[in-house]
């Protein structure tokens, strides 16, 4: 994530911060904030998964990359995999997900992301933690210098968790909304 993107995203939290504070409910406005900030991530998570799944991304770099993209993630959120050699959905922790992606036996990869929206809406949970879906489709394509190739197109839902969190800012603590990515799981793979 480029400086200024996380400079926006800490102003954006910081603007809603103030008028969050002593709120439980999300006006339709800050809802929509939100929403926008959800997508953003869910955008960033599939510009990163493109850069660790290239094999010309330097090793150091897709590290780099992996340690960004993890936080995007709740706690112990799982990633789905499919294939169209197999019918079982395989669940790895993100680390783990990540690390596998960057050793497949490809010579090329190729993942895209598209048609990212929310499919549900956020609902606010006895916890006061809000959650939603959005759905994205993956494009993947991997091929090897022998002529192997293998490609499908996934239907992932991703789990939005969005909770209160607080930061100490100039020795003021302040309350703000984030919006962490769950368990995306598979819901459909095809050719």
């Amino acid at each position: 994530m480029s400086k200024y993107k996380f400079l926006f995203i800490a102003i954006f939290a910081l603007s809603i911060s103030g008028q969050l504070l002593a709120q439980d409910e999300v006006s339709p406005e800050r809802k929509q904030a939100i929403d926008s900030l959800a997508l953003e991530k869910v955008k960033d998570l599939g510009k990163y998964i493109s850069i660790i799944g290239n094999k010309d991304t330097p090793f150091s770099e897709a590290n780099r990359v992996i340690n960004r993209a993890m936080e995007l993630f709740a706690e112990g959120a799982q990633m789905g995999v499919s294939s169209l050699n197999r019918e079982e959905v395989k669940y790895y922790g993100a680390r783990e997900y990540f690390e596998r992606l960057m050793a497949l036996n490809y010579d090329r990869v190729t993942i895209k992301w598209f048609n990212i929206q929310y499919i549900s809406d956020l609902e606010r949970q006895p916890d006061g933690r809000y959650v939603g879906v959005i759905t994205i489709y993956q494009r993947f394509q991997g091929e090897s210098d022998d002529g192997l190739k293998y490609m499908d197109t996934t239907k992932k839902d991703i789990t939005i968790y969005v909770e209160r969190k607080q930061t100490q800012i100039g020795g003021r603590v302040i309350g703000f909304w984030d919006v962490l990515l769950g368990d995306i799981r598979v819901t459909e793979t095809t050719s």
